[in-house]
């Protein structure tokens, strides 16, 4: 019996950063702060670029807290969604070119969203990541940080809880 040879490894890589790209852009308010993730694998880090709109305190100058807590929930949402598709974009059942089309599959929805400030957010880029700690048919529970120059010294933690979307039988 014949084996079926294994992808290229491009074609893997192409497919992986297409449906990332669609999920992210599948978010006005991502585009709009300028939110972008990192992918190595499966583990993303999503970078929030510096811009002088980002200020929510000018005398400081501090980002605003609304702009840090926004970021937390997309790197937590998109994190979750891209554990849940994983399987889907692997397999090549999820398209990335109808998701780049907007035939985007439900994302989770929040259910809440607590964030706790450590730091002031200085003006200058910042990281994200998430980490999903349950996920199950109906709920999911996920914990983001966000730091700037330091990961040991974040300026934000977040836990957030998901509805999670049915699945089509």
């Amino acid at each position: 019996m014949a084996r079926t040879p294994p992808e290229p490894v491009q074609i893997i890589k192409q497919r992986r950063d297409a449906a990332l790209s669609a999920l992210v852009s599948g978010v006005p308010y991502m585009q709009y702060l300028g939110v972008k993730f990192d992918r190595r694998g499966d583990e993303l880090t999503a970078i929030l670029s510096y811009d002088e709109k980002l200020i929510g305190n000018p005398f400081l100058p501090a980002i605003h807290g609304g702009v840090t807590a926004a970021f937390l929930e997309m790197t937590a949402m998109v994190t979750l969604s891209w554990t849940y598709l994983w399987q889907d974009i692997e397999s090549g059942a999820l398209d990335p070119d109808d998701m780049a089309r907007g035939a985007l599959p439900r994302l989770p929805k929040t259910i809440d969203f607590t964030v706790d400030y450590l730091r002031t957010g200085l003006p200058r880029d910042a990281y994200a990541r998430a980490r999903v700690t349950r996920s199950g048919r109906r709920y999911a529970s996920v914990q983001a940080e966000a730091w700037q120059d330091n990961r040991d010294r974040p300026i934000a933690e977040a836990t957030a809880h998901f509805l999670m979307p049915r699945r089509e039988e």
